[in-house]
Parts: C-alpha cells; sequence; structure tokens
C-alpha cells in the first residue's frame, strides 16, 4: 500500500495558501545579472495579478511532474552520512552544502539572518543585493513584491516572460504544459539560474553543470542523468523551434531549487538563492527566548531537525535527546524508534504475542521485529536496507523505513551535519471521481473520499469547491475537497481536474449485401457500414440471422444491433430475398464457403464408409514421458519420475484439488559422474485456468508455434549429482484450486537424466522439498507411463482426394497405441488414444479442389494443427464435436499440391479423430 501523502495537485493547492516565500541565503549570486532590491516588477502586474494570462491548468502541469519525497538521493560531504538513492542515510562525496529532499514540501516560508559577527553581504554581491539578505514574507496574492526577494526567478504561466530579481527577460519558448507536465526553456533557466550548459555531440545529451553535479537530458527521452545516476522525468524532453524544452521539476529536484505556486497570480516562484546555499543557512542564530536552545535557521515550525551520529533533536525551538545517537550501521541511517515516535506524534506499542514493536498513525500501522530487515505496512510485508537492533536497551530501525511509509517529507543540511523532517500535522485529504468517462449532462459522476489525520484526531468537516454530480459544459473543471480535524486545523486542499465531454452521440448501424436477390446456397456478402459520430469511440456488433447463405426460398430478415463504449445502441434490419433456383446444398455450400479453421456440420455415420488413405507408417526415435496420473492431484508429491536420454518429450496435464494454491515443476538431475547438457528444444504450455479442454487446445497451440522460432532453444550444463528446475513456463504460475495446467516439451540430452514432476505448496522451494516427497499412485483412469519412438510418421506418395477417404489417428487398430511402462511401478502400459505422439503427416500428391477436415469421432475435441506451415486452431471457437461436426483445415485450390500435417492430440479432449479428404463441388 502507498502512504503518499501529497498528490502534486494537493502541493500546488499548498502552494496558494502559503504565508511567506523562501529568501536569499549568504551565499554568492551567480547570475549574470544583480539587481538592486528596489528594482521591482512594473506596477501593472503588482496591482492586478489577473493581468497575468495564462491556463489555471497549470498547477496541474506542475503536480503531475513532482516526485516522490522518498524517490530523491543524496551524497555526502567529507565522509559525513546523508540519505542515498535508496532512500537510507549512507557515506559518499559531493560538492553539495544541503539538498532539499523534496523541494515541493516546504509549505512554511524561512527565513534566515546573518549570525552575530557575521557581515551582512558577501564579496562581490552588490549593497542591494546584501540589503535582500533580510527575511521577506508575505502572501502570494500581494502582488510580486514577493518575488523581488534576492535572486528570485519568477515564471509567468504558458508565457515566455521571466523576471530574475525583478528585471524581465525573455526566454526561446514559453513555459508549456504537454500531458499535465510543465516544462520550461533550458537554455533560458540555465541564464538566469547561473548553471552552465553544454552539448555532448558524441552522447547527443544536453548537459547542466552546478558546482560539480552534472544533469544530462536526451531529446524524445523521459529519462535523465543526475551524476551519473538514471532518473525518471514526469515527461518526455523535446524540442520546439529549436528550443530543448524539458520538465521543470526535473531540473529543480535535482539541484534543490525550491519553489512556490502563485495560482492567482499565474506564476511559478523559484528561490535561486537557496539551491546556492543548500536549503538554509549554516547552523548558528541567536538562542531562542525562554528556551535556552538555538533558533535554528532554515527550519519551520513543523520541523524535526535530528542530527547525525547525535543523540540531539531540536523541535519547536525546544531541544530533544534520545535514548541513542542516530547511527549508521552498514551504510544504513539508525534512529531510535521511541525518540522519534514522541516527535512525530506517533503511538508505540508491543505485542507481547508477536514479539512486534507497533507504530501507529491513524489507519496506518507499522510493525518491526528485532534483528529483521523486513516490516509490516498495513499488512503488506516490505523489506528495509538494514535490519532492526537494540542498543542499550533502545529499539533502532532505519530512519527511512518509517519515513517511506508514512510519507514524512525529509531533506538533508550536509554542512550542519543534520536531517530535517517535516512533521506537519495538517489532516491529509484526497478522493477519486467515477466513471473515467464523464459527459456533459449525462454522466452522474461518484466522488470516493479519503480522509485522516495523521495523528489520529477525527474527522470533522469537509469543504468542496467546484463539485458537480452532473456537469451541464464540456471542459475542464477544477474540484477541491478539504478537511477539518477535531483540533479545528484544515488540510490543504485536494485538487482534481475533471475533464468533461461533449455529450454521447448514439452510432448509427447500417450495412448493406453485394445483391438484392440471391439463390438457395448461393454466398451472401454482408458489408457493414456502421459508424459513430464521436472520435475514438469503439462500438461492438451483434448480428441476427446473418446466414451466409438461405437455403429456403422466400424473405429473410437481417438485423444488425450496434452499441457504443457507452452503452448507446442502433439497430438496422434488411430483408434478403430468395428465389427457389438452386445454386448449392447445404452439404455443398459447407465444403466450399466454411472458412479456415470454423466448423460445419454433415452425416458423419458416412465417415466409416469411406476408403482409408494407403499410407506407410514409421517412427523417429524419441521418449516420451507422459504425466496425466493422477491427473487430479489431492496432496502434494511426485506425480512421475523417469529416467530420460537424447530426444525427449514430456506431456504433463493435471488438475489441483489440493484445497490450496500449488506450483508444478519438472526437476532435472544429473545422475553421472560427468557435467550432462540438457537442451530444450520445443515447449507449449496452457493454463492455468478451470477449462481442461482450453488448457490442453493452449498448450497445443504454443507448441506449434515454438518450432517455428529458434528463440525457443536453450542450453544448459548440471554438474555431477546436481538438480535443477527446468521448463519454467510449468512453474511461472502458481495453480488455484481446481486449476488444469498442460504442458508439452521437447528436450534432448547427452546423458541420462532423472526427472521428478512435481507438485508442492506454491511457498516451498522445490529442490528442498523434493527428498521428502512421496510418489503418488495412478488414479485407476487416466494415463501415465514412458514411451519410446513417440514421433510417428505418416506418409502416402499416391495421389488423394479423387475421391472420398480417410486417415485414422487414435483408434488403436489402424492406428496402434504406443506401448510402454509406467516409470515409478514397473507396470507395462499401453498409450491410450496416444496422447503426446507428434504425427508427421505427408501427403506428397493432393488432388486440385481438395478438402481437408478434422472429425472427432471419440468425443469434444479442441485443439490446433499446423497444415504446411500454418497453425490451424480446431475449432476457432468453442469445440468440434464427434461424429457430425468437421473443422475445415485445408483446401488445395486449381492445382495438384502437396501438403504436410503436424498433429498432437490435445490433452482433456477426445480420441479418436478422423482426417477427411473429399472432392469439393464445382464451381458455380
Amino acid at each position: 500500500m502507498n502512504f503518499r501523502r501529497f498528490t502534486m495537485i494537493t502541493v500546488l493547492a499548498a502552494a496558494q495558501v502559503m504565508s511567506t516565500v523562501p529568501v536569499v541565503a549568504e551565499s554568492q549570486d551567480w547570475t549574470t545579472t544583480t539587481v538592486s532590491s528596489s528594482n521591482t516588477v512594473p506596477s501593472s502586474l503588482e496591482e492586478d495579478p489577473s493581468s497575468l494570462t495564462g491556463e489555471s491548468g497549470l498547477a496541474d502541469g506542475v503536480s503531475a511532474d513532482m516526485e516522490s519525497p522518498a524517490s530523491e538521493g543524496f551524497t555526502a560531504v567529507d565522509g559525513a552520512e546523508v540519505v542515498s538513492h535508496d532512500g537510507d542515510l549512507s557515506g559518499g562525496e559531493t560538492d553539495e552544502a544541503s539538498v532539499s529532499h523534496s523541494d515541493a514540501t516546504e509549505q512554511e516560508s524561512i527565513t534566515s539572518e546573518p549570525s552575530e559577527g557575521e557581515p551582512a553581504t558577501e564579496s562581490g554581491q552588490t549593497e542591494g543585493t546584501a540589503a535582500n539578505s533580510q527575511a521577506v514574507a508575505t502572501s502570494s496574492a500581494s502582488g510580486l513584491a514577493a518575488a523581488s526577494a534576492p535572486n528570485s526567478l519568477v515564471l509567468l504561466m504558458n508565457s515566455d516572460v521571466m523576471y530574475h530579481n525583478g528585471e524581465k527577460f525573455t526566454a526561446g519558448q514559453p513555459m508549456a504544459v504537454k500531458n499535465g507536465v510543465s516544462y520550461v526553456a533550458i537554455r533560458a533557466m540555465v541564464e538566469r539560474a547561473g548553471l552552465t550548459l553544454r552539448y555532448d555531440n558524441q552522447t547527443k545529451e544536453t548537459i547542466i553543470l552546478k558546482n560539480g553535479n552534472e544533469l544530462r537530458f536526451t531529446n524524445g527521452s523521459s529519462n535523465y542523468k543526475v551524476n551519473g545516476e538514471t532518473r525518471a522525468m514526469r515527461g518526455t524532453a523535446y524540442m520546439s523551434n529549436n528550443v530543448f524544452m524539458v520538465p521543470l521539476t526535473a531540473i529543480t529536484q535535482a539541484l534543490g531549487i525550491p519553489y512556490s505556486v502563485d495560482q492567482p497570480g499565474k506564476r511559478v516562484i523559484l528561490d535561486l538563492a537557496r539551491m546556492e546555499s543548500g536549503s538554509g543557512q549554516p547552523g548558528g542564530g541567536t538562542a531562542n527566548p525562554g528556551t535556552g536552545t538555538p533558533n535554528i535557521p532554515g527550519v519551520g515550525p513543523h520541523d524535526l531537525v535530528l542530527y547525525m551520529n547525535s543523540a540531539r533533536m531540536v523541535q519547536n525551538g525546544r531541544e530533544y535527546t534520545a535514548g541513542q545517537p542516530m547511527a549508521v550501521t552498514n551504510g544504513v541511517s539508525y534512529v531510535a524508534i521511541r525518540a522519534l515516535v514522541d516527535r512525530v506524534g506517533l503511538r508505540l506499542t508491543y505485542d507481547n504475542t508477536t514479539k512486534e514493536t507497533i507504530i501507529t498513525r491513524g489507519n496506518d500501522v507499522l510493525r518491526f521485529k528485532t534483528n529483521s530487515n523486513v516490516y509490516t505496512v498495513n499488512g503488506q510485508q516490505r523489506t528495509m536496507k538494514g535490519a532492526a537492533y537494540q542498543s542499550n536497551n533502545v529499539f533502532m530501525v532505519p530512519l527511512t523505513s518509517i519515513t517511506q511509509a508514512l510519507d514524512i517529507p525529509y531533506r538533508v543540511d550536509q554542512p550542519n551535519k543534520r536531517v530535517i523532517l517535516n512533521v506537519s500535522t495538517k489532516p491529509i485529504a484526497s478522493f477519486t471521481v467515477q466513471p473515467g468517462g464523464i459527459f456533459a449532462g449525462q454522466t452522474r459522476v461518484r466522488y470516493s473520499t479519503s480522509a485522516h489525520s495523521p495523528v489520529g484526531l477525527d474527522i470533522v468537516d469537509e469543504r468542496w469547491e467546484g463539485r458537480q454530480d452532473l456537469f451541464h459544459e464540456p471542459g475542464l473543471h477544477t474540484v477541491s475537497y478539504s478537511v477539518q480535524d477535531s483540533s479545528g486545523q484544515w488540510s490543504d486542499p485536494y485538487y482534481v481536474n475533471i475533464e468533461v465531454k461533449a455529450p454521447n452521440t448514439p452510432p448509427v448501424a447500417m450495412f448493406m449485401t453485394d445483391k438484392k436477390e440471391y439463390k438457395i446456397g448461393e454466398k451472401i456478402t454482408y458489408i457493414n457500414q456502421s459508424y459513430d459520430r464521436d472520435p475514438g469511440d469503439e462500438i461492438t456488433y451483434r448480428w441476427e440471422n446473418n446466414e451466409p447463405a438461405f437455403f429456403t426460398a422466400g424473405r429473410h430478415t437481417v438485423t444488425l444491433v450496434v452499441t457504443d463504449s457507452h452503452g448507446a445502441t442502433s439497430s438496422y434490419q434488411q430483408v434478403i430475398q430468395v428465389s427457389s433456383e438452386v445454386m448449392y446444398t447445404r452439404d455443398e455450400f459447407n465444403h466450399m464457403f466454411t472458412e479456415i479453421g470454423d466448423k460445419f456440420t454433415f452425416n458423419g455415420l458416412e465417415v466409416p464408409s469411406m476408403n482409408l488413405v494407403p499410407i506407410t507408417r514409421r517412427s523417429e526415435p524419441a521418449l516420451l514421458i507422459r504425466s496425466n496420473s493422477p491427473e487430479t492431484v489431492y496432496r502434494e508429491g511426485i506425480v512421475y519420475r523417469e529416467v530420460g536420454v537424447g530426444n525427449t518429450r514430456f506431456m504433463i496435464h493435471h488438475l489441483n484439488a489440493t484445497g490450496k494454491r500449488m506450483k508444478m515443476y519438472v526437476v532435472a538431475t544429473n545422475i553421472n559422474n560427468t557435467p550432462a547438457r540438457i537442451t530444450t528444444q520445443y515447449t507449449g504450455m496452457g493454463g492455468p485456468i478451470d477449462i481442461p479442454t482450453a488448457t490442453g487446445r493452449a498448450s497445443v497451440q504454443r507448441y506449434l508455434e515454438s518450432m517455428q522460432s529458434a528463440d525457443s532453444f536453450k542450453t544448459i550444463s548440471l554438474a555431477p549429482g546436481e538438480s535443477r528446475v527446468i521448463l519454467d513456463d510449468l512453474s511461472r504460475q502458481s495453480l488455484a484450486n481446481g486449476h488444469v495446467v498442460s504442458m508439452f516439451a521437447d528436450l534432448y540430452t547427452d546423458s541420462p537424466i532423472r526427472y521428478d514432476v512435481i507438485m508442492i505448496d506454491e511457498a516451498k522451494d522445490p529442490i528442498q522439498k523434493l527428498p521428502h516427497l512421496i510418489l503418488q499412485p495412478v488414479d485407476g483412469v487416466h494415463n501415465r507411463g514412458t514411451y519410446a519412438d513417440a514421433t510417428r510418421i505418416i506418409e502416402t506418395y499416391e495421389r488423394v482426394g479423387d475421391t472420398p477417404a480417410r486417415i485414422a489417428i487414435g483408434d488403436r487398430v489402424n492406428d496402434p497405441n504406443l506401448e510402454g511402462f509406467d516409470g515409478i511401478t514397473g507396470v507395462p502400459q499401453s498409450n491410450s488414444g496416444n496422447f503426446g505422439v507428434l504425427y508427421k503427416i505427408k501427403l506428397h500428391r493432393v488432388a486440385p479442389n481438395t478438402l481437408i477436415t478434422l472429425n472427432p469421432r471419440g468425443g469434444r475435441y479442441m485443439g490446433a494443427v499446423m497444415v504446411n506451415g500454418n497453425i490451424i486452431n480446431v475449432p476457432n471457437s468453442g469445440a468440434v464435436a464427434a461424429p457430425h461436426e468437421a473443422t475445415v483445415l485445408y483446401r488445395t485450390g486449381d492445382y495438384e499440391r502437396s501438403v504436410e500435417i503436424l498433429f498432437t492430440a490435445a490433452p482433456g479432449s477426445s480420441l479418436p479423430v478422423n482426417l477427411l479428404l473429399q472432392p469439393l463441388p464445382e464451381s458455380k
């Protein structure tokens, strides 16, 4: 579960009500222009913020681009501990001073004044700039006075105008919003922020350099590099009129540039001075009156300051001492859990039954165990970067395990060796809207709210702005939601932009036929002309009585009903006139026009009287391992075991009836004194689902598909005595109770290998469990066994198809069963149905205009066949039934053809089947 407290929309909303704006630190002004504090933006803008043009949607643009606080990474100065990229505190090196962990989460102003005895200006600064190093506090709605703080950069939304320290500049392109992400012209940003811009012709990367930090951007990419580390941006960098545009927050987050959003004034204000000084001043300052503790610059009223390698903590001007110092163990920063909990306003308990230390905040529950690096957040396990431990009876946990789970923003002040947590106790509100597509005047909007207090207070009131249950006007509508807790404190508004589309129009059903009147048995072509006026709206079709031909004379009504994605429907009818003249009988029509893979009905009683195709039969060496009994597995165990060498084929088909989730594995063990090699050649996996015939069909289809790709070949080596799981597709997914799995696989080994087919609990290790599993007995109904010569070649050089004929498969008489034995018991077995046998049927001379179909003789059949390299589903949908249905496999056309068919019986279906070869009727 993700406890992200802020969406960026929330952050921007918070920015609208910020009471102060961060101001300059005491570092040098690196920008190209130094402007006195007396320089301000023209009065017309200051007096009338509404004169600034731009879309209100910019807030959403910036919001969508905000990173989660826990995603930022930091390095260290002189080996001190700071936050590493994985979110923990570790050692490292950097030239950065102090880095803001999430610049967008600082909702309070930070005022900073020179320490006693320090000059108010730095060398190289103008008098006006130095004068502006005092704190400035103003509301965001009071013009641009706050933006005139030293080294602030004001970007006007949807405009190319910028104000740097009150002086107006023009960017190469306006600040833009694309797909909810705010973009800026990179060169204009770099020039104003005092950064260095370069281009790498070899890597085609645009590079920003600042104080040893390097940012690399690539046109057309949504990733960029920060000091060599790849990070994701919320949007893709792009070129616009030869100007390179990047997401604004890609720069602000990487370089720790604090900013605020003045929504009424349609502007974003960047505090470049705090980028240079590192999110705050060096330590020092005056003591807080009445407390005897320092008034720390750069720290807001909701901040908790932790000092590295120290037990010292400061909050609201008061100093506290933790039970143990903040410590680094194996590169992970630990804090005393009780001291942190007391300061953050959480509840700490201990569960004697589970031996867990528990942190509770509202509905959020975190559970820790001593010496474990796993903890749970609302019942879901997460991994920490280090194990919790006891030190002098004080329970220590990784700091980021708490900050990430509870989404507590923090930043690192490296020069002063401290970590600053923002532990605001405002309630938190959010909401979602349904359905996804909202149409003006038609769709009733459902609002689902979520609200809680970080300190567990009751939510007593709520406030909506812009909410409508039925929006009557299309366009973008902004809705905000706020809540109040029992202490009277209101949350920041949570904003959602709702796109209301123009009212949906129903689709239009329409079709025509290629003729007005048809003969009996004449093929009818239907031309669908339906459409929907709404762009991008998908429609579905339902036909009634659209027979490909009619076999009775008279008037036949055909109906087409179309439905769009919003449920609106339309129908159209047309009457087909059929004369009494006969073009084809039903049987003739089915033979001529049934699509490949589709089925038709006929008199199946005639099939046994058809002549058998004169064939020769031979075999290729392949050892078949058929694991199909017990087909229904009720407990863990080994369902089959066999030793194979050379060409080996697996046919596996089992159902889980254990009552819990299980996995199936094939474990290969090298029983030789020398290394052995196993090459997987072809595989096909079906399931796991609860339809045996469907899993069987899928396994055959994918098995045949793998024969069309060389990518299926994979070789591994086994050391003497080594056991390893093979055929990974079989064990990739677990089987729910009642689910079936089917698999075909062809292997080759250069040495004898023992194979164990097992079913065990999904959480257990198959290699460790194997020695303790029992060998399961057969179920007395289904077949398992080991059979040699499992590739059967059926061939004829005689011309076939001039008269009706058939090839019988799996009937025991014309196609004898393979004989073998049970690999576990040694009992002789006969492979009924010849499941697992691969048939290669080669018909060298098939007459012109010959129809080849598959007709089941034993029951329902669902499978796949390869004909001249094309895979045909049998049938395309549903199943083909015995004895009066057949599926079309091939038609030869006007010339004699050679036809090669690959067939293997699909698990879950019934054998035998016949391949029928029949002459087509004369074309009319």
